[in-house]
């Protein structure tokens, strides 16, 4: 386990949403102050405003893939969007790859499926991350 998953981990058992922990260990490296990553994230908690919807570590892990490719370009939106989010299909699929669903109410068993801890999501979701950080480096 890398310090940053251990971080988001602590994050998480702090009482941080998956999406708050994801994206707030990378807050420095994004540029973006760590309590702005936790008011952005607040909603986003059990799926989506606890809709048991898309995994807050997925979200977490998408939004943290804007910051580092995004070109920020108000004149110009289009610039980047494509390859953003080609980088947020990728990490979706790898994330279903793996665990068999994004659907935080499949991952949490609430389905009859096997359960797949925050933890272990959050962790993944940091590793994508981490990986996608790598090539901006």
């Amino acid at each position: 386990m890398t310090e940053k998953q251990q971080k988001a981990i602590e994050l998480h058992q702090k009482g941080y949403n998956c999406f708050q922990a994801v994206a707030c260990t990378f807050a420095e490296e994004l540029g973006v102050a760590e309590e702005t990553a936790f008011r952005m994230g607040e909603g986003f908690g059990l799926g989506m405003g606890d809709m048991s919807q898309t995994c807050g570590a997925v979200t977490g892990a998408i939004a943290c893939m804007g910051m580092l490719n995004s070109a920020g370009d108000l004149e110009a939106p289009n610039t980047t969007k494509r390859a953003t989010m080609g980088l947020a299909s990728t990490l979706t699929a790898q994330f279903i790859a793996e665990h068999g669903s994004c659907i935080c109410q499949v991952l949490k068993g609430r389905t009859g499926c096997p359960v797949v801890p925050c933890d272990t999501c959050i962790a993944d979701g940091v590793r994508y991350v981490e990986e996608e950080l790598k090539n901006h480096l």
